[in-house]
């Protein structure tokens, strides 16, 4: 049994070459695998499950078809998408999970993960996500009407852009010992997640065992793809 991971696609109408092509994967390799997991940033942005954006419906459609064929679908909210609610997952037929989980791939133990919970150098971010996380912020945030989501997304997407310019490669990126503390605690030696958007897979010795850290791309120039099956996980790149 093959099992398909995906990350970081961003999905917006400005880009209808990525959007194409995650259509084109839905219909065609992820129909033929029993389980797809997606880990969060679906979208570039969204702001609500009563958005009427005629793109995120066709995606939704699109999704909705994968589950009823008979395909598992999981999904990890990401720092773009984690306002996602009850009526896209009913209708879609996606089961979200929290972020990190556990699960069993081919026999071994994994922690997946959107990724930016391992960010912990990025101390403002983490303010920033301790923020819109919490219960309240998110109750007072879907009581607003659309318009005033729409403009508090964008607002926050325009000064995501800003701050990023000032920020270190090695600020954004995951802390290893965020990573290693992580996989001590959940007895495990594969941690997968995106965010990052630096497609690898990381081997290192922690605790006198060999542990594997596997990083989804994003889908910017092309589709990033991690195929798990019997002979082990394989990162692939699909062109658009």
């Amino acid at each position: 049994m093959t099992t398909l991971f995906i990350s970081d696609l961003h999905l917006d109408p400005s880009r209808p070459a990525a959007t194409s092509a995650f259509l084109n994967f839905l219909s065609k390799k992820a129909a033929a695998t029993e389980r797809l997991y997606i880990l969060g940033d679906l979208f570039e942005a969204w702001i609500g499950d009563d958005d009427p954006n005629p793109h995120h419906k066709k995606v939704i459609t699109a999704l909705a078809q994968l589950t009823k064929s008979g395909t598992q679908c999981f999904f990890i909210p990401g720092n773009r998408d984690f306002m996602v609610g009850k009526q896209f997952l009913e209708t879609t037929g996606m089961i979200q999970l929290p972020d990190p989980t556990l699960i069993y791939v081919a026999g071994e133990s994994v922690i997946i993960s959107h990724g930016d919970i391992y960010c912990t150098d990025d101390l403002s971010y983490q303010r920033y996500r301790r923020f819109v996380h919490h219960p309240l912020s998110m109750r007072i945030y879907h009581a607003l009407p659309f318009f005033l989501r729409r403009m508090i997304i964008d607002t926050a997407r325009g000064k995501s852009q800003t701050s990023i310019q000032y920020k270190s490669a090695q600020i954004m990126d995951v802390n290893q010992g965020a990573i290693e503390e992580s996989m001590k605690n959940h007895h495990v030696n594969i941690l997968l997640h995106g965010h990052t958007h630096q497609p690898a897979i990381h081997n290192f010795e922690a605790d006198g065992q060999h542990k594997q850290r596997i990083v989804l791309g994003d889908w910017y120039q092309s589709g990033s793809v991690l195929s798990w099956d019997s002979n082990g996980p394989q990162l692939l790149t699909l062109d658009f």
